[in-house]
């Protein structure tokens, strides 16, 4: 049984139910905290939010398109009219977009791009807006925090790998999640609401099943990421995930921390 309980009384507010958004919302349910999870899927919202509750844990869910201005809007609504605030906010929801017309730029579609950026900047945004109101309208913590917001980004913001990953609008979308997120950490922060980023490499999610699959890539990974030996594990990212969003980081704001188990410091084995 887990004995912290860094999110009691805190409301968080957490976009995908599969993958890193599952393993997220498990924990910051585990460690006391309200959790409302929000995904395109009903079926996969519904499941994630039933088995939190199963487990003692509270949770509510809602569906909804984030990359539309008013599925965003009623996401934030809807966590509020369940458990009357927002606290914490986690944008891990998105796409690869390789299967939508996204690779190396000669072969990018326009359409590929539209919807890569969409579903990951647009959404970003319009979720991340409607959480930051609903902060400076609601009372303060007793600290004085208003709130605190996590974006997804990925290590190929950074540090590309053109052999195996060239998907070029999913890095820029990812570039501009970094860009988007220091700006208004910076904006913010007198209003104590903090923004902060979190990179992973390549985890062990649906999304990646794709790379999971191919022997060339699990043998590029076990030396690309050699503090896992492969995929990292979901759950080895909500470790920082959970530090960035609760007390435990109180001054942290503006960062954008990269949880690539040694992928941005290391290369593949040649020869």
């Amino acid at each position: 049984m887990n004995t912290r309980q860094r999110f009691e009384g805190l409301v968080s507010l957490v976009t995908g139910s599969t993958g890193m958004a599952a393993a997220a919302a498990t924990a910051i349910a585990a460690e006391g905290g309200a959790v409302f999870v929000v995904s395109r899927t009903a079926d996969h919202a519904r499941a994630l939010s039933e088995s939190i509750g199963r487990a003692g844990g509270r949770s509510a869910w809602h569906a909804a398109d984030l990359a539309q201005e008013e599925g965003a809007e009623s996401a934030v609504a809807a966590c509020v009219a369940a458990f009357g605030r927002l606290d914490c906010l986690y944008n891990v929801a998105g796409i690869s977009g390789r299967r939508l017309g996204d690779g190396p730029l000669h072969e990018v579609t326009l359409e590929g791009w539209s919807k890569v950026m969409a579903a990951n900047v647009t959404s970003t945004f319009l979720v991340s807006r409607a959480g930051v109101r609903q902060m400076l309208d609601q009372e303060a913590a007793a600290s004085g925090a208003r709130g605190a917001i996590l974006n997804m980004s990925s290590v190929l913001a950074e540090s590309p790998a053109p052999t195996f990953f060239a998907t070029h609008a999913y890095a820029a979308s990812k570039g501009a999640i970094e860009s988007f997120s220091r700006a208004v950490a910076a904006y913010y922060a007198g209003r104590r609401i903090r923004v902060n980023v979190i990179a992973p490499a390549l985890v062990d999610t649906p999304m990646s099943e794709r790379a999971q699959s191919d022997p060339e890539i699990l043998a590029y990974l076990a030396h690309k990421q050699p503090l896992a030996g492969g995929p990292i594990r979901a759950e080895d990212v909500t470790a920082t995930a959970l530090f960035l969003l609760s007390d435990d980081a109180p001054m942290v704001t503006g960062q954008i921390v990269a949880v690539d188990g040694g992928w941005s410091v290391s290369e593949p084995r040649t020869g």
